[in-house]
């Protein structure tokens, strides 16, 4: 499989002169599979990107996998212009809002009201059709098997497997580990604790010996303490999945919108001397909006 960053930060776009290197757009990641299959994850404005990429390759079938429906996850579907193209088939999967009571086509629905878009959803050209999906239920897509997986954050959020010819990677999309909110010593602490556990370990089982772990970093241990309940990882948490996890590689990503190149380089120095990288050890980078990878 083929993978390529078109958006890497988290939160909000954050264009500019401080974030060139390592690029502004919000989350979007496409992955070819070797029978050339699209599948995207996520359509942060990075997706924008990707469309201008695919601009001279339609007419295609694209399969848009969302993680979950904060803004800087879905605000890149309107500008992603194979949607205006006829002879286009695109797919969107996500799960099931029991806030809004919908499926994922409520995330395009809504963004497609004259109130947020010029062009209304009725008139897009491309096929367009919605997935309703759920937690540990395979979907096969020509060469390759993408399994969600739930993962921790204040809304529904699908973490992903992606299989194919006995490569594998798993994104995150945000998550936050898992943590008692009792007290030990607590009536609730002990049953709670043991329910942590299992769903640590059914997560751990999830992304098991995948060639590729892509996890959400947003903060340092130190920002972490006044972010708790904010539903995003560390450095230090994802290395740590990927360690029990026995991830052969691992890729930060979601990078904290206020931190410029020059101080993400800072703060990847200080998790290399926190976490030195050995020969039996996970091998780790830093997220870049344009790099390539093959697994």
């Amino acid at each position: 499989m083929k993978i390529r960053f078109w958006g890497v930060r988290g939160s909000i776009p954050t264009p500019g002169p401080q974030t060139i290197k390592y690029g502004g757009n919000t989350t979007c990641i496409e992955i070819r599979t070797d029978q050339d299959q699209l599948i995207i994850l996520d359509g942060g404005s990075g997706i924008y990107m990707l469309a201008q990429h695919l601009a001279h390759k339609m007419p295609l079938e694209a399969h848009i996998f969302i993680t979950h429906t904060h803004w800087d996850h879905i605000h890149g579907l309107p500008f992603f212009t194979p949607l205006f193209v006829r002879g286009n088939e695109i797919t969107l999967y996500g799960g099931f809002d029991v806030v809004a009571g919908r499926g994922i086509e409520h995330a395009m629905t809504t963004q497609f009201q004259y109130s947020y878009f010029p062009v209304r959803e009725a008139e897009l050209k491309a096929k367009l059709n919605y997935e309703t999906i759920k937690a540990e239920q395979p979907i096969k897509i020509g060469d390759a098997i993408i399994t969600p997986t739930l993962m921790n954050h204040p809304v529904l959020n699908f973490g992903y497997r992606i299989e194919s010819n006995n490569k594998s990677i798993f994104f995150t999309g945000d998550h936050e580990p898992r943590y008692n909110i009792a007290e030990p010593g607590d009536e609730t602490y002990d049953e709670y604790q043991r329910m942590l556990e299992e769903q640590e370990q059914m997560l751990i089982s999830s992304m098991h010996g995948v060639d590729m772990l892509i996890a959400d970093s947003s903060y340092t241990e130190e920002e972490y303490e006044s972010k708790k309940g904010w539903g995003h990882g560390t450095f230090g948490s994802s290395v740590e999945l990927a360690k029990k996890a026995k991830a052969k590689q691992l890729y930060f990503t979601h990078h904290e919108p206020t931190r410029s190149d020059e101080e993400l380089e800072s703060v990847f120095d200080g998790v290399k001397h926190r976490y030195p990288q050995t020969e039996d050890n996970v091998e780790y980078h830093l997220a870049m909006e344009g790099m390539e990878i093959e697994v």
